[in-house]
C-alpha cells in the first residue's frame, strides 16, 4: 500500500527524482494543508488512487517552514508565486509537469490524466 510520504532536506531529492511524484506543499500552521494531506492519506488507505498507485506514482507531503529546505527554495525559483497552499507539484523523471493550488482528488486524478 502507497503512503503520503513526509520529506525532509535528508529524503526530498531522492523523492523528486523517481520516476512519478506528487509533491504536496504544506506549512504546519496551515489548516486547508492538513485537510488535503488527510484526504490523500485516506485515499491511499482505500481504493480512491489505487489505478494511480498501480502507475507507480509516490506522494509526498513537505512543510516548507521546516528547517533544511535552503537547496530545494534556491534551486526552485518558482516558490516565489505560490501564494496559496496547499501546493501541488507533478513531477515525471525529476522533470515539473503541473502545479497547482488547492486539494481535492477529483482535480489531482484530472491533472494527472492529461500527463
Amino acid at each position: 500500500m502507497a503512503t503520503l510520504e513526509n520529506l525532509t532536506a535528508e529524503n526530498l531529492s531522492d523523492f523528486l527524482a523517481a520516476p512519478k511524484s506528487i509533491l504536496i506543499l504544506g506549512k504546519t500552521d496551515c489548516p486547508a494543508c492538513q485537510e488535503w494531506g488527510e484526504e490523500i492519506d485516506n485515499a491511499l488507505a482505500g481504493d480512491a488512487l489505487n489505478d494511480t498507485i498501480d502507475q507507480g506514482w509516490r506522494f509526498g507531503k513537505l512543510l516548507i517552514n521546516q528547517k533544511g529546505l535552503l537547496d530545494f527554495k534556491k534551486n526552485s525559483p518558482w516558490l516565489a508565486d505560490v501564494d496559496t497552499l496547499p501546493y501541488n507539484v507533478i513531477y515525471v523523471d525529476g522533470e515539473i509537469k503541473k502545479k497547482y493550488s488547492g486539494g481535492g482528488l477529483d482535480r489531482l486524478l484530472t491533472r494527472l490524466s492529461r500527463i
